[in-house]
């Protein structure tokens, strides 16, 4: 089948970690929803957000990364957002989806990170990141590949059923990935898996400050995750906060 290039949705978004962004949806051939925020501490001092979100799709192809910069640095943002990016540009161009060339490019980022950036200042991030290939009526089997380090959360539902329970024991505040020496705490958890024509699913992906979400099994409504967001119950964020979800 050839598709007409004139018809094939492009979405492209990157958290500007110095604003909050509204819990919005972007609907394509899957849809997605996405929402940010900066702690209410950081935003009244005016300074940057540590998690970053970025997402581009394109047709049935969808790349997708979240990350968590751990604890506060002065180049904490700008570190979180260079591996967010590098991960979108490495998802968009690699042909080997294997744990060991994904570990071997974790460990090779901060080569590229030194020359790039000019001796950045040591910080580390908790990432989640990660491919969706959708499967078509021309081409019924697709491909979901992810890979993570660190406690962000991983959620997954096949058929409105949850089967989350394969990430739990992976889901580790000890693990992370440092900009000046690369994967900590372990190697990076990666993780494939086919994809049916007709199975509904959803992948909902977020940072610690949106913890509250941790016991919630149904699909919220925008307004009642933007509720989240603004944390009336604690006058703002005590936390960033990152939301990206996927229903397809």
């Amino acid at each position: 089948m050839i598709i007409n290039p004139a018809v094939v949705k492009l979405f492209h978004y990157i958290s500007s970690q110095v604003e909050e962004q509204k819990v919005l949806t972007h609907q394509g051939q899957l849809t997605c929803r996405y929402g940010y925020g900066r702690a209410m501490k950081t935003a009244l001092q005016g300074e940057s957000g540590q998690d970053f979100i970025g997402v581009h799709i394109k047709g049935d192809i969808c790349n997708f990364v979240v990350c968590d910069g751990v604890g506060k640095s002065y180049q904490g943002s700008s570190n979180t957002r260079y591996l967010g990016n590098t991960l979108l540009d490495w998802l968009d161009s690699t042909v080997d989806w294997s744990s060991k060339e994904f570990l071997s490019y974790m460990e090779y980022i901060p080569v590229m990170a030194m020359k790039e950036l000019q001796n950045p200042i040591p910080s580390a991030t908790m990432y989640i990141c990660g491919r969706i290939e959708l499967p078509t009526l021309e081409e019924p089997v697709g491909r979901i590949w992810m890979a993570w380090q660190g406690d962000s959360r991983l959620r997954f539902w096949r058929d409105g059923l949850e089967v989350s329970q394969y990430f739990k024991g992976t889901i580790n505040t000890k693990e992370r990935w440092s900009i000046s020496e690369g994967p900590l705490g372990g190697t990076p958890h990666v993780y494939q898996s086919r994809l049916e024509y007709g199975l509904p699913m959803r992948l909902q992906l977020y940072t610690d400050g949106l913890h509250d979400l941790d016991p919630i099994h149904e699909r919220l409504p925008d307004e009642q995750i933007q509720i989240l967001f603004d944390a009336p119950h604690t006058d703002g964020l005590i936390e960033d906060a990152a939301f990206l979800e996927f229903e397809w």
